[in-house]
């Protein structure tokens, strides 16, 4: 039996939960306001996924393991899909503009095309067009 989730949750922590709410915001990003207080922010990435960012304080009372640094180390690459090369682009450029920096430089296969920048907390953030078409189905 395969495991057939709705949603997804993503826990993310951040030094200063103001200044990422402004940096997601400048990306484009909305946040839910019912579940944002002082230590979260609900980042909406769509419908069915979400971002907590929560203040490293607060997220380690969800861990017995110690917060990585995301500036230092790498624990996850957080992967979204753009609707178009054009919207990866724009995405990653206002990243970039609104004080995140450059991941690795765009990489162009053909049927897809990906960039990456960091977050303000050095978090890994890969947007991804993928031509459908282009993508054996099965």
């Amino acid at each position: 039996m395969s495991i057939q989730a709705n949603k997804i949750f993503i826990n993310l922590p951040v030094k200063d939960i103001k200044k990422s709410v402004t940096f997601f915001n400048e990306v484009g990003f909305g946040f839910n306001a019912q579940f944002t207080d002082e230590n979260a922010a609900c980042m909406v990435i769509s419908e069915h996924i979400y971002v907590m960012l929560l203040s490293e304080a607060y997220f380690q009372t969800f861990t017995k393991k110690s917060v990585a640094d995301a500036a230092a180390s790498t624990e996850v690459i957080l992967a979204i899909s753009a609707s178009s090369r054009e919207s990866v682009d724009e995405i990653v450029y206002k990243a970039l503009s609104s004080g995140g920096s450059i991941s690795n430089d765009p990489q162009d296969h053909g049927f897809m095309y990906a960039w990456s920048f960091q977050d303000v907390d050095g978090h890994l953030w890969e947007v991804i067009y993928m031509d459908e078409s282009a993508v054996a189905q099965g």
